[in-house]
């Protein structure tokens, strides 16, 4: 039983590796030093105005990573209501399992929303 995961961690182990090598290897024959093309303009072209280790806002971290929740939780809803016509004499309980699985995703967000997570002040 064993034996059939050897092979994924002999590549687990080669992708830490490697990952580990680049990223020496970058830190060794990289430069550190701040050239006027770091310092100009990115993407949209708003000159910097401050350093780029400023402390942010916990509540912008923890309103992004509630999005990516919900997010990832509606994109469940996409294959179940495409395969829920493949579900002949189950239906009634694909239906009461999706209706739990909402009621929970609901539940979650109302006390959320009653804790006060999802204001921004």
């Amino acid at each position: 039983m064993t034996t059939s995961f050897i092979p994924v961690l002999i590549l687990l182990a080669a992708a830490i590796g490697l990952g580990a090598v680049f990223l020496g290897l970058n830190w060794i024959i990289g430069r550190h030093q701040r050239t006027p093309g770091k310092l100009a303009p990115y993407e949209s072209g708003v000159p910097l105005l401050d350093t780029n280790r400023k402390r942010v806002n916990v509540r912008f971290y923890q309103i992004a990573m509630l999005f990516i929740l919900f997010d990832i939780e509606a994109a469940f809803l996409y294959p179940w209501a495409i395969t829920f016509r493949g579900f002949a004499g189950q239906r009634f309980f694909v239906l009461a399992e999706m209706a739990v699985f909402l009621g929970i995703l609901v539940a979650g967000f109302l006390y959320l929303w009653w804790r006060g997570a999802l204001e921004w002040e």
